[in-house]
């Protein structure tokens, strides 16, 4: 971790914050969905990259900003570059079944609200 990285915790927590618009109750109950779990590349093990994320951010919306550690400040990063990234690929036309929103979703944002 860099130096500058340490020094921006809030500005990490509040650009997550603005990235993952889902609650972790949400989050939560989406995730057990089989359209969840049908998009994303597998990490090998049979789960979505995006799914294993997903289960994460739950656990890191319930965390205190204060028990955050390096780790999780870094996840938070890698959601919010995902979502931007993923965000700007928006495809045409109506996007509420999509696998584009679905795994959007996998990480704690919808497109849709």
């Amino acid at each position: 971790m860099t130096g500058r990285e340490r020094d921006e915790p809030d500005e990490t927590v509040d650009a997550f914050a603005e990235a993952v618009n889902m609650t972790a109750g949400r989050l939560e109950a989406w995730l057990t969905t089989d359209e969840s779990r049908a998009v994303g590349q597998s990490d090998g093990g049979g789960e979505s990259v995006g799914h294993a994320s997903g289960r994460r951010i739950v656990t890191l919306l319930r965390t205190k900003k204060a028990d955050l550690t390096a780790a999780d400040l870094a996840h938070m990063r890698k959601v919010v570059g995902y979502v931007q990234r993923h965000g700007a690929q928006r495809p045409a036309g109506d996007v509420t079944e999509t696998p584009w929103r679905y795994s959007l979703m996998n990480w704690g944002h919808d497109p849709l609200g």
